[in-house]
């Protein structure tokens, strides 16, 4: 009997082959979506998922709250640490570590020399007791426990130690930073499994001292907080969460900042399960400082609304034209059921139909999926990948979205069929009545709501990225680029050779040192105190470091004053928005005041134009340029800025210039050459994707809603031949045909626009609320989504009525 079924099932395909391919393609590309957006999905959330006890594994990260606003490091102060080595109510085991790097690395056995070596860590046992980790060679519970001593993950042992088994790399030596020998205690295997600890090389905490690191034992720093220092920790049971979060915030209060300034600060330690890592926590932040990907739930979420929004499309296309079809099948129907078929029977047959429609989709999918997926390499880590469906997660995934959508699809339709009585069918007495046409114009108002908000939304977040990405920050972008000195060579003599002969080269119109560049990332602040009518006045201000031609190269205007006198002066050049926060009506009144910094009195001697900072996401804070003075160890000045100028044509010549005058002050280093306009597109580049990721979805769902309405008119264009023809012979033109044919579609098009709109207002609204400048909701631009979606309708009901209004109406007359 089923394979009856199924034999029936597939001649009624074959015989309606168009509704079918319409059919296959509306759910291959929802189920595609569906896997690619899962496959998406599943990556993020199978990170660091197979540790044991992982439910049980928490981080500590501090929150801060201000005047300014709040944000968050996902580092803690090392006293922290040591209360909880010391013992903390309610946790089991403490493991912190310190993010670290090392300037050289050296192999003296085989004359081996490794460079700027990170994404290590200094750690103590508790690490390898908190998360799992397979034991090539060494012991896990003494590892770590002395100092000088160093764990290597496997490539790392192979890297360091090559041709030589891991077992033997137990006891060697290794020269760390040129005079600390270390010996290697330990290798482990590297994950294979999708992790955010990518740490290669494990340091034992006591050897903190020996590398000029911090140290528990001794650091009392409460009010010091770094984002590589991590704090881990396991807890007893589910009721533990308690009890520690509120001896955190005992803490926090009894260790706040007693400083003036901080008076109305609030600092709070916060916990953060190791499933919530991936995802950056509150504030979006990357997991560790060797990250290179953060997720992000909400567009997680908005990645699952567009898969099922596309997977109902294309069920909502099924049920429209099955259920449309209904009266062409009725016949067959009401035979099956003279000859004895239930009502069972019916729907079995009909759901068969539907099954292997959806298996024809599926596997159709599978060889889109890749092809879908490419579009969107370039906002996604490298090592996404369509894998996972094919295990048995995945296939069994597949299958229960193939029942699932056959299910959805074919459930309705084998219903209302099901239910025809034969004697009122074989008579030619029965009549659908108004249920199903209702539920057909609802269905198409369905599709085209979801098209025209997808369309609405594409053209706004659009615009806003161009707004963003065109308007003007303040400071000259283009053409303008910097190179960061190596950070292990402090040779100051070195540093004047490389930019001597920079500045020496033909093509630059303006050189200058500095640190990070004016628009970055990379933020570095400190408080300013400022008295004003006895009183005093704290401010929270944003560093910049540069020399004099700084603003030259940015081409950043003095409003007032002048700039500093020379780079080592203790001067300050002062923004609008910093002169606005002391209270002077007139920024330029700011010039010739004075600015406590701890104890040093500084003068402000000018007043430069307000500047974007960073993303246009947030405002503009205030901010002061220094010289190379706050620091006696080390130079401030770690960058040479320089305008390439306005010769497109030479441009790659001057940068091929500038990386041989690197090679021959520093030979062994790499150099790199940032741009600016490059910088600022990176701010951007979760709009850039959801931008991507809004034209695909919307090309995907008008593609659906196109077909399943180009499948209604060629069904309803069929059903009323003959009263086009009596229409014709009574006198009906062929543009009142045209329009007779397609009023009714026009109209559900258009419902659905008015319907989109609010939809899309309040969606875009909400997104667009994050960006301290944005850009206005024009009406224009949903006036032209609404009447681009009305004209691409308008193209595929003429293109079909068109044809049929053209029959002889001899031809469509004629009594067969």
């Amino acid at each position: 009997m089923f394979f009856n079924h199924l034999k029936i099932a597939w001649r009624n395909i074959l015989k309606n082959k168009l509704f079918s391919f319409i059919n296959v393609i509306g759910l291959s590309i929802g189920i595609c979506a569906a896997m690619v957006i899962g496959s998406i999905v599943y990556y993020d959330f199978s990170f660091d998922n197979f540790h044991p006890d992982k439910d049980r594994i928490y981080r500590v990260t501090t929150e801060y709250k201000s005047k300014e606003g709040e944000f968050s490091n996902r580092g803690v102060s090392v006293p922290l640490m040591r209360t909880f080595q010391e013992g903390m109510a309610g946790v089991e085991l403490t493991a912190p570590f310190f993010n670290t790097s090392f300037a050289k690395v050296e192999n003296k056995e085989v004359g081996l020399k490794f460079k700027n070596v990170d994404n290590a860590i200094l750690a103590d046992d508790a690490y390898f007791q908190l998360f799992r980790y397979e034991w090539l060679a060494g012991d896990s519970r003494t590892a770590l426990s002395e100092p000088a001593q160093v764990v290597l993950s496997q490539k790392k042992a192979e890297k360091y130690f090559p041709h030589i088994k891991t077992t033997d790399v137990l006891g060697r030596t290794l020269l760390y930073n040129d005079s600390i020998a270390v010996k290697v205690t330990g290798v482990v295997a590297d994950f294979k499994e999708n992790t955010d600890l990518n740490f290669n090389e494990f340091m034992s905490l006591a050897s903190a001292k020996m590398f000029n690191g911090r140290d528990i034992a001794t650091d009392d720093s409460w009010n010091g907080t770094s984002s590589g220092d991590q704090l881990f920790f396991k807890i007893k049971d589910a009721s533990s969460i308690p009890i520690i979060q509120a001896r955190l915030n005992a803490l926090a209060k009894e260790h706040k900042n007693t400083a003036p300034w901080a008076a109305d600060n609030e600092r709070l330690f916060v916990l953060q399960p190791l499933s919530e890592i991936h995802f950056g926590g509150k504030n979006g932040d990357y997991p560790f400082n060797n990250s290179e990907h953060v997720a992000s739930i909400t567009v997680l979420k908005s990645l699952s609304f567009v898969a099922l929004f596309l997977l109902l499309l294309g069920c909502a296309n099924f049920i429209n034209l099955n259920s449309a079809q209904a009266l062409t099948r009725a016949k067959d129907i009401g035979i099956r059921k003279t000859l004895g078929s239930s009502k069972k029977q019916v729907v079995r047959q009909f759901l068969g139909e539907t099954l292997i429609l959806t298996v024809i989709a599926a596997i159709l999918s599978l060889f889109l999926a890749p092809l879908l997926l490419q579009q969107f390499s370039d906002f996604l880590p490298n090592n996404i990948s369509l894998s996972v469906l094919y295990s048995l997660k995945g296939i069994t995934g597949i299958l229960l979205l193939i029942i699932g959508v056959s299910l959805l699809s074919g459930f309705y339709p084998a219903f209302v069929m099901s239910k025809f009585k034969p004697a009122q069918v074989l008579k030619g007495q029965f009549t659908k009545g108004d249920k199903g046409v209702r539920l057909r114009k609802t269905l198409t108002v369905f599709q085209f709501v979801v098209a025209q908000v997808f369309v609405i939304a594409t053209m706004l977040v659009g615009k806003q990225l161009h707004y963003v990405m065109n308007k003007d920050m303040g400071i000259k972008t283009e053409a303008v680029a910097y190179v960061y000195l190596p950070w292990n060579d402090n040779s100051e003599s070195k540093k004047e050779r490389l930019f001597t002969k920079i500045k020496e080269l033909d093509g630059l119109s303006h050189i200058s040192w500095g640190n990070n560049p004016p628009a970055s990332n990379n933020v570095s602040s400190t408080m300013l105190t400022y008295f004003k009518d006895g009183a005093e006045m704290h401010q929270e201000t944003e560093m910049l470091w540069g020399d004099v031609n700084f603003l030259k190269t940015y081409n950043i205007p003095l409003l007032a004053g002048r700039d500093r006198l020379n780079d080592s002066i203790k001067e300050y050049v002062v923004n609008e928005t910093f002169a606005k926060a002391l209270g002077f009506q007139n920024p330029s009144e700011v010039v010739g005041t004075f600015i406590k910094r701890d104890t040093l009195q500084i003068p402000i001697v000018g007043l430069m134009r307000d500047f974007n900072q960073r993303s246009l996401r947030s405002g503009i804070n205030p901010l002061a340029l220094t010289g190379d003075w706050g620091n006696r160890n080390y130079s401030s000045f770690q960058s040479i800025h320089f305008d390439l100028g306005s010769n497109a044509e030479h441009w790659a010549n001057t940068i091929k210039n500038i990386e041989n005058a690197w090679a021959t002050v520093y030979p062994d280093e790499e150099v790199e050459v940032q741009f600016m306009d490059e910088l600022v597109e990176g701010f951007y580049r979760t709009e850039q994707s959801t931008v991507q990721l809004l034209k695909w979805a919307t090309g995907l769902a008008i593609l659906i809603s196109c077909l399943g309405l180009l499948g209604l008119v060629i069904y309803t264009t069929e059903r009323r031949v003959k009263e086009i023809g009596v229409r014709k012979v009574l006198g009906a033109s062929l543009g009142q045909l045209n329009f007779i044919l397609c009023k009714e579609f026009l109209i559900l098009v258009g419902v659905a626009f008015l319907i989109s709109a609010p939809i899309s207002w309040y969606l875009i609204q909400n997104w667009i609320k994050d960006f301290a400048y944005k850009t206005s909701l024009s009406w224009w631009v949903f006036l032209a989504s609404g009447l681009g979606m009305l004209l691409v309708a308008l193209v595929v009901i003429t293109a079909r009525t068109y044809r049929t209004a053209n029959i002889n109406p001899v031809e469509s007359l004629r009594n067969e």
